[in-house]
């Protein structure tokens, strides 16, 4: 029988490893599975707006909005999504829009093999960089989860992974909680994350980001905060 101290200390250390895988696989500022950001330098007074799941037909109205308040942006592809909006993607990059790779078919990586996530982000590149005319430089894993192999991955792809600072929730929340959640996340440096897809769904309604966005511009503007591409914010100047 193991004496009861000894109990607990195999329970905390089995505790304090699992409080650590976890942090690996989710936390936002973890580089041990991959190497990524989730903000750029605090010393200026800029921000990067950046959106998940895309493309989708809602892209389009989003990307009408950018053009009129002269806004940049990064969008993370989904292989899939771009397969059935080729267009859509194409337009992205004809605005001057950064784009990023966001695995093909939007799956979870924790548990999957190296082979697994290799073929996902091989294949979004692939069928991302034909329609968009343009290869992804960014990658950021769906649901912000890394695992095994994807360091070598991204490397491989030529891929820097990049997190967030603030994440809008944008596919639950109504637009003026979106708006107010990430406004209170924003800060000099900050990525913000927001949705112009779900997952992959053909023709999602994305109205509350849509909203939210136009909520946004104007209100952290305000602040005193600049948009800026997130190439700007995230590699060093030479």
């Amino acid at each position: 029988m193991i004496p009861a101290e000894a109990a607990l200390g195999v329970a905390g250390a089995a505790g304090s490893v699992a409080a650590l895988m976890t942090y690996a696989v989710r936390g936002r500022s973890a580089t041990w599975l991959a190497p990524s950001v989730y903000r750029g330098s605090r010393r200026e007074p800029r921000v990067a707006l950046t959106f998940d799941d895309g493309p989708t037909p809602g892209t389009l109205r989003l990307l009408d909005m950018l053009e009129k308040e002269r806004v940049p942006a990064a969008f993370f592809l989904c292989g899939a999504n771009v397969e059935r909006h080729p267009r859509v993607a194409a337009a992205i990059t004809a605005a001057g829009h950064e784009i990023g790779n966001h695995s093909y078919s939007h799956p979870l990586f924790a548990f999957k093999s190296a082979r697994f996530i290799a073929g996902e982000v091989r294949r979004a590149q692939e069928v991302i960089a034909q329609a968009a005319g343009a290869a992804p430089r960014w990658f950021r894993p769906p649901y912000g989860v890394r695992w095994f192999g994807l360091r070598r991955i991204q490397r491989e792809a030529g891929l820097r992974g990049v997190m967030w600072t603030v994440i809008g929730r944008d596919w639950k929340l109504d637009a003026e909680r979106v708006a107010r959640r990430v406004a209170q996340g924003a800060g000099p440096g900050a990525i913000l994350c927001l949705h112009d897809g779900r997952e992959l769904a053909a023709a999602p309604d994305i109205s509350a980001t849509l909203e939210a966005v136009r909520m946004l511009i104007p209100r952290l503007r305000q602040r005193g905060l600049e948009f800026a591409t997130l190439s700007s914010m995230v590699c060093p100047k030479t």
